[in-house]
């Protein structure tokens, strides 16, 4: 496999990209204000924003600021419909190569993967290391304090020039990343912008690395900034533990959240993903199954204002069952089906 990425920075900026890219990026969003004004001028404004970056004139604009729960609190900070339509082109031609060089086990912001994906490998894992539940599987359970807004970005780019060698796709995707710092200048990276999402995986991929290839560590997962390493030693895994917080440290500037990570048996009971596995069986967290409540609620009530059709209130529902069937939640789901089928 080529080591060094071969696409061109002619190529993430071409028109046809730019279109193919607003494809994508405008399901969903065609109702959207900005979106609606943003394509009254389409082909001009493709045109445009094509001119800027063929010429180096590009440069990233600021960010709307709001907070949502989802479930713990978030602070979001969104771009331009300009801004987001360069993060599509970028993300649409970078991703396919970097998603090669990720490991298996990697589940978040990826084709084929998510948390679903992560959890049924999390079941498999267990069962392969207790050897079928008849030994005692430990789990070494992780997360990154302030995850996104710790990201360095002159490490990031230091891990960028290994994969890329064409300068002006630097350049863009520096105007990209230092359109933004969560306080400390040259550190952090933004919620709500898709290229975000690749590049914390890219920043990643070196602890993956790390974990797979000099701890050597066979049943790894990660999700984000949420990892867990499975086995039948705990002495092994506070070995890791100790390993992993150094390179963390040292290599990304980056620190475990001392109150997020544990080492403990699988049978006990393990929160991963919103969901508390055991090894016949999971369960849903008593505060998703409530916030899922209160938004199906709250769906309900907006179909009777009529700010929301139907088929949107059935959309949700089908996305909440969805989830359920991954889970041992029988009397959530026939509650939703009496409320709101």
């Amino acid at each position: 496999m080529n080591n060094v990425c071969e696409h061109s920075f002619e190529e993430i900026i071409s028109l046809e990209n730019l279109l193919e890219a607003w494809g994508k990026f405008v399901k969903g969003k065609r109702n959207k204000k900005d979106m609606a004004e943003f394509s009254l001028n389409l082909m001009d404004n493709l045109t445009i924003l094509h001119k800027e970056l063929e010429k180096f004139d590009y440069h990233h604009g600021g960010y709307t600021y709001f907070k949502i729960n989802d479930p713990k609190p978030r602070d979001i900070h969104k771009a331009t419909v300009r801004d987001r339509l360069a993060h599509h082109s970028i993300h649409r031609i970078l991703y396919p190569y970097f998603n090669d060089k990720f490991i298996h086990d990697s589940y978040s912001s990826r084709l084929g993967k998510g948390t679903h994906k992560a959890v049924d490998k999390f079941k498999e894992y267990f069962y392969k290391v207790s050897h079928n539940n008849r030994r005692t599987c430990w789990v070494l359970k992780c997360d990154i304090r302030k995850f996104f807004a710790s990201i360095n970005h002159a490490i990031l780019f230091r891990i960028l020039r290994q994969y890329i060698k064409d300068q002006k796709t630097l350049w863009l995707l520096n105007e990209v990343v230092a359109s933004f710092s969560s306080g400390t200048p040259g550190v952090g990276l933004p919620l709500g912008n898709l290229t975000s999402q690749l590049l914390v995986n890219i920043y990643l991929n070196e602890l993956d690395q790390f974990v797979k290839h000099k701890i050597k560590a066979q049943f790894y997962i990660r999700f984000a900034d949420d990892f867990v390493i499975l086995s039948d030693d705990k002495k092994y895994l506070e070995g890791v533990l100790a390993a992993v917080g150094l390179f963390l440290e040292q290599e990304l500037k980056l620190n475990l959240h001392p109150d997020k990570v544990s080492i403990s048996t699988f049978s006990s009971g393990i929160d991963f993903l919103g969901v508390i596995n055991f090894p016949y069986y999971r369960i849903i967290r008593t505060k998703t199954k409530r916030r899922m409540l209160v938004r199906m609620k709250q769906k309900s009530k907006e179909l009777e204002a009529g700010t929301i059709s139907k088929n949107e209130l059935n959309q949700s529902l089908q996305s909440y069952l969805g989830l359920l069937k991954h889970n041992n939640s029988y009397d959530l789901k026939k509650l939703f089906l009496e409320r709101y089928k």
